[in-house]
């Protein structure tokens, strides 16, 4: 198989994490006879450094050729304490999001049982829990009208959806949820707002085409609570972006690190692929950032975008082994475990780029 990748590094700990994924990458394509090309694009701060902008034209064009997107993170301090700065680094990941149609935001939160002790919540509560969010990506507050009135005094963002924005997220949280446990959970604020209580109408229409799916509408805050009362009580997690966005942090708390958890970003056509966490600009450099979120990125891409199951899976049993024989970045390292080696970046993307040929056969 022949396919182009875009690589977009972005900002901070984005540029290290990204290398090691790609890295596996090549590794994929050397062991089991593909062809991977792969280019380069700006965003965020670099872009807005290089350009005046967050997302160049040069970027877009070079996205809408590409066959995926391997992506890092967006941001940086000189932004964080200016809020009257115009052009910002985010702006230009909801740009890349509503021009190239990603309208679904993928996020599997699933437990490698070395991590159980990585996490705050208990392993007995942890053990076994499987969740997979759907993520509504180019609607809501971050796209609806925003401005400021009464002489700055008043802000506002608008909560925005429309019907076939909820339509067809729904109906890929469905289709998912066939192949799992068969429960979807949709969770939104209907009890106060009124986009909430047009995205309930919705998704219950569309559940009505799939029958042997069963629905469950949970308030957010009541869904906040049950992630970590008990995960294991949810399948597939379907809502909105805001709630999303606050959702799938918390639920990184499960897996014990925001640098062990991937996310897709899908549409119609072309598939973005990122690791959670953001660029983390208070470790850039140190060569500790945790590169298998990233890791795991690629994997999924190799799944989704490209139909290589066995690759993808050959990606996440060298994960389950490097974790296996005690290796880990120091913010998965349990001082409580006996034998824990911990590695840099880059060795830990060596370690798993290494046992990507002898061990694509051991699951997890």
């Amino acid at each position: 198989m022949k396919k182009l990748i875009t690589i977009l590094p972005g900002d901070g700990i984005g540029k290290e994490v990204t290398a090691e994924g790609q890295k596996v990458l090549v590794k994929i394509a050397e062991y089991f006879g593909h062809q991977f090309d792969f280019n380069e694009a700006l965003i965020g701060h670099d872009a807005i450094e290089a350009t005046g902008t967050a997302l160049p034209d040069e970027t877009l064009a070079t996205l809408r050729k590409a066959d995926a997107i391997l992506f890092g993170a967006v941001g940086h301090p000189h932004y964080d304490n200016n809020p009257n700065l115009k052009v910002r680094p985010e702006q230009g990941l909801l740009k890349m999001r509503k021009e190239l149609g990603l309208y679904a935001n993928l996020r599997p939160i699933k437990l490698f049982d070395e991590l159980l002790e990585a996490s705050s919540i208990k392993p007995e509560i942890l053990k076994g829990a499987d969740i997979l969010f759907f993520r509504e990506l180019t609607g809501d507050v971050y796209f609806g009208e925003k401005g400021r009135k009464d002489n700055d005094e008043t802000a506002y963002d608008l909560m925005v959806y429309s019907k076939y924005e909820v339509e067809r997220i729904a109906h890929k949280a469905f289709a998912a949820a066939q192949s799992r446990n068969k429960k979807v959970t949709s969770v939104d604020k209907a009890n106060v707002l009124e986009s909430s209580r047009l995205w309930r109408a919705v998704v219950q229409e569309v559940s009505k085409e799939y029958p042997d799916v069963n629905l469950t509408h949970m308030f957010v805050d009541a869904a906040a609570m049950k992630l970590i009362q008990d995960p294991r009580s949810f399948d597939v997690v379907l809502t909105g972006n805001l709630f999303g966005d606050i959702l799938t942090d918390e639920a990184s708390q499960i897996a014990g690190s925001m640098g062990m958890l991937a996310s897709a970003s899908i549409g119609d056509r072309v598939g973005l692929y990122e690791p959670i966490h953001g660029s983390a600009h208070d470790i850039t450099g140190k060569g500790i950032a945790n590169p298998l979120a990233s890791i795991l990125s690629a994997a999924l891409m190799l799944d989704i975008s490209f139909g290589l199951k066995d690759e993808s899976q050959a990606i996440i049993n060298a994960v389950s082994q490097t974790l296996k024989e005690g290796y880990r970045t120091i913010d998965i390292a349990d001082s409580k475990t006996e034998k824990i080696k911990v590695l840099n970046t880059s060795a830990m993307g060596d370690m798993v780029a290494q046992r990507i040929a002898v061990n694509e056969t051991i699951t997890n």
